[in-house]
């Protein structure tokens, strides 16, 4: 059959926009169940600097017990999702938070190496340069503090292993140190707390309370109090 060159010039056509269209399909691997939470100040208090506690459901936890000891020192604020930094939407989440916040943060402290399990190490770690260059860009005023995964209790066939937290704890420690992020070692300080477990990823209340001395400590730190 001879092609007429309206045909012709379809066949050549639809296999480009097919090729173009499956480069803008995002690499999804999301979890069963997917999340976003945010919490802020009910009266921020203008005369003082505001700080993001930006990570998961780990830093959910020591999120109010952090508020109680910045009392007076800080506004504190929270965004936590179950998106890794690998993940293609943790970027827009980002955006979408700040314009939502619509305040500019003294201070970030921010980890999320508890999720993306689907994504490899190298992966995650690849991913970190792009995550404080957002964050730069969204807050050029902020300080950077980056905090590394916790230990799990028992190691997960489909989640969080203590090999691949190990892992992915050293590769982002070697991306703050190329790029001159102050460091919270949130590991070293929980690793002898197992009895402090409430599951087999997550702390108790006290376990909380002690993780959210040292993010104090370290955010007074960084605001010179």
């Amino acid at each position: 059959m001879k092609l007429t060159p309206h045909v012709l010039a379809l066949c050549l056509i639809l296999p480009v926009a097919a090729s173009a269209q499956a480069k803008h399909i995002p690499d999804l691997r999301t979890e069963k169940i997917e999340w976003t939470w945010a919490d802020r100040p009910e009266s921020p208090n203008p005369a003082l600097p505001n700080v993001l506690l930006l990570g998961d459901s780990i830093t959910r936890a020591y999120y109010p017990s952090t508020v109680k000891a910045l009392e007076g020192v800080a506004n504190v604020y929270l965004f936590a999702t179950s998106a890794c930094s690998a993940d293609p939407r943790y970027t827009a989440q980002l955006k979408d938070y700040m314009a939502l916040a619509a305040v500019p943060f003294a201070v970030i402290h921010f980890n999320n190496g508890m999720h993306g399990w689907r994504f490899t190490e190298a992966e995650y770690a690849a991913s970190l340069p792009g995550v404080v260059s957002t964050l730069k860009k969204l807050q050029p005023q902020a300080r950077l503090v980056w905090t590394d995964t916790t230990p799990v209790r028992k190691d997960s066939d489909t989640g969080a292993t203590n090999a691949r937290i190990d892992q992915r704890n050293r590769d982002a420690a070697q991306v703050m140190q190329r790029l001159n992020i102050s460091v919270d070692d949130q590991h070293a300080l929980m690793q002898p707390h197992a009895d402090m477990h409430s599951d087999d990823v997550h702390w108790n209340a006290a376990g909380s309370d002690l993780q959210a001395a040292q993010v104090a400590a370290l955010v007074r730190r960084q605001l010179g109090r």
